[in-house]
């Protein structure tokens, strides 16, 4: 919402598709951090997984405008579109950890990274497919999933 109020909805303007490329970078990044154990320009893998949580929140935003959709839009109403996206994934989070045990617990964040990855190449591939899937589940839920999984990464970092 900071970023919001001072840069207004700039975001509107990019595809889906330039939005799971944005999660990837940030994902990649991770994923080398994590490697090299090294950032050459100072910054720990923190700031990219909220930057993670915050493009699958506006990707779900995106999917849910349509060619009408203003570019810009009001601050409250993005801080409810947002609320709204987070609170409904939120409360898929607590269902599948209900039904898998919170195994994320017993995780390594490297492994949480891993999946993210995979869900982005998933992505790419349904839009790729032009959304077409046959068994899986769709766009949507893979966001909602890498939303969580990054926040798996931060609780487990201390910071949520």
């Amino acid at each position: 919402m900071k970023k919001t109020r001072d840069y207004g909805t700039a975001w509107r303007i990019l595809r889906p598709k330039s939005i799971t490329d944005q999660i990837f970078i940030k994902a990649q990044r991770i994923r080398t951090l994590e490697e090299k154990q090294v950032s050459k320009v100072g910054e720990d893998i923190t700031g990219e997984y909220i930057g993670i949580v915050n493009y699958c929140v506006i990707a779900m935003m995106q999917l849910d405008s349509t060619d009408e959709t203003a570019y810009e839009l009001a601050a409250d109403h993005v801080e409810k579109q947002f609320d709204d996206k987070v609170t409904e994934t939120r409360d898929l989070m607590f269902a599948k950890n209900h039904d898998y045990g919170e195994a994320w617990r017993d995780m390594r964040i490297s492994s949480l990274t891993d999946l993210i990855l995979m869900k982005i190449l998933r992505v790419k591939q349904i839009e790729d497919n032009e959304g077409k899937t046959l068994a899986s589940e769709g766009v949507k839920a893979n966001y909602q999933d890498m939303l969580n999984y990054s926040v798996f990464a931060l609780i487990k970092l201390g910071l949520a």
